[in-house]
């Protein structure tokens, strides 16, 4: 190729048909491709995951579903799927599948948590940080963006209440693809304008979220080979407070352990973080405290693994917060300069020094876990770390050893079983 940038310019135009149908049985789905009308053209999906896929967006217009006995939603609850011209306010580069699978997995999380204004940052389908608040959306944007300032760059923004002007200021001093919301207050998008590529998106169904959380969708995962799984989608059970499980088993001795139940500060942040784990590639747990994640470790093959990922991640954001707010410089910058700089060699080996101290800022958090714990060893490294309480799916051969582990420490952890497991895959 002689311009390697244009192969992310370039669209292939897609020859899916205007409508797909799926029968299932007796029973009969209608989808219809979207495309839209921008700059005088009509155009659907930019592309794909990659440049050289053409793709289609297709929302559900006629039938639904009976089966198993469960509450399926049927046409008339798309959001991102019932996006229109009026609602992309500024189309950017128009959106491609992997812009808007970022804002339909932030709408995913974000139906668990609308009691309160909440924002999410999303990249490469998992978020990068997450918070809730009594203070507003601008808050709720500003602690989700520093749980993981570098990975946010370029990333979705989701929230679930109308954009201010706060908000939209600091979406306009970094570099983001899309902002989503319900809805934009009076001089928002006009600040946001001022970023030419970014995506504003303005979703009513952002909203109104609540009534998605007890229903489940058509989850369609297609193979390699062409065949194609079905499941109905994941539905979070834990709600309320009041649908933690008590943690206890029974050891080899047959002896029941019975872990500490967590206080109303530790279970609300339990609550928040298993919310928000609804939306994370497994296998993965999350560091959360007052509100908001601290350290999202995704996708590791161990139980493990996956926290001491989502240790070294706190580590280094909170390494790079520091050097950023006080030095202006991102953590690697640092670094480069402290080659060659006895000043900020010094700076940075007391930010180092700083960082362990606090670890990484995880003291007093809690930590939430996607699947139960095969071993102790996962819950021995997120202890070592500050965490107070924990929430996992129970279930496993060896709770009393793991619910042991919690009791041993000083002082003792928290421990709740959610009852059902939240893998992503």
């Amino acid at each position: 190729m002689s311009d390697l940038k244009a192969m992310y310019s370039t669209v292939h135009k897609d020859a899916f048909p205007e409508t797909m149908t799926i029968i299932l049985g007796e029973e009969k789905l209608v989808y219809e491709k979207r495309v839209w009308t921008l700059e005088q053209e009509e155009k659907g999906l930019r592309y794909g995951e990659n440049p050289d896929q053409p793709a289609a967006l297709y929302a559900l217009r006629q039938g639904s579903l009976s089966c198993g006995g469960l509450t399926w939603r049927g046409p008339g609850n798309g959001i991102v799927s019932a996006l229109t011209e009026g609602q992309m306010i500024q189309a950017g580069k128009h959106p491609g599948k992997t812009n808007l699978t970022d804002v339909d997995n932030g709408a995913n999380i974000l139906q668990y948590l609308t009691e309160r204004p909440a924002a999410v940052i999303l990249k490469h389908n998992n978020p990068c940080g997450a918070a809730w608040t009594h203070d507003g959306v601008a808050a709720a944007l500003e602690r989700a963006f520093w749980c993981d300032r570098i990975a946010a760059f370029g990333g979705a923004v989701v929230v679930n209440r109308p954009f201010s002007r706060e908000a939209a200021a600091m979406v306009a001093a970094s570099y983001f693809e899309v902002v989503a919301a319900p809805a934009f207050e009076e001089g928002a998008v006009e600040i946001l304008k001022s970023r030419k590529n970014l995506r504003i998106m303005e979703l009513p169904g952002l909203g109104r979220l609540e009534e998605l959380t007890r229903s489940a969708f058509l989850d369609i995962k297609s193979l390699a080979d062409g065949g194609i799984i079905v499941q109905k989608s994941f539905v979070n059970r834990i709600l309320a407070d009041a649908d933690f499980l008590p943690a206890a088993a029974t050891d080899k001795e047959g002896l029941e352990v019975v872990a500490r139940a967590p206080d109303k500060a530790e279970l609300a942040d339990l609550r928040f973080a298993w919310a928000v784990e609804a939306g994370v590639t497994s296998n993965s747990v999350i560091f959360a405290r007052d509100g908001a994640t601290l350290a999202i470790g995704t996708g590791e093959q161990d139980r493990v693994g996956c926290v001491e990922l989502a240790v070294h991640k706190a580590y280094t954001k909170y390494a790079d917060a520091l050097a950023f707010r006080e030095q202006g410089l991102s953590l690697y910058d640092l670094k480069q300069k402290a080659a060659n700089d006895a000043s900020l060699a010094e700076i940075l080996s007391a930010i180092d020094a700083r960082t362990r101290e606090a670890r990484g800022g995880l003291i007093g958090s809690r930590l939430v876990s996607d699947g139960f714990f095969p071993f102790r060893d996962g819950v021995d490294a997120a202890i070592a770390q500050g965490v107070t309480a924990i929430a996992q799916p129970g279930g496993s051969l060896r709770d009393a050893e793991v619910i042991m582990a919690c009791n041993e420490a000083q002082p003792q952890v928290g421990m709740v079983f959610t009852g059902q497991r939240s893998f992503k895959h």
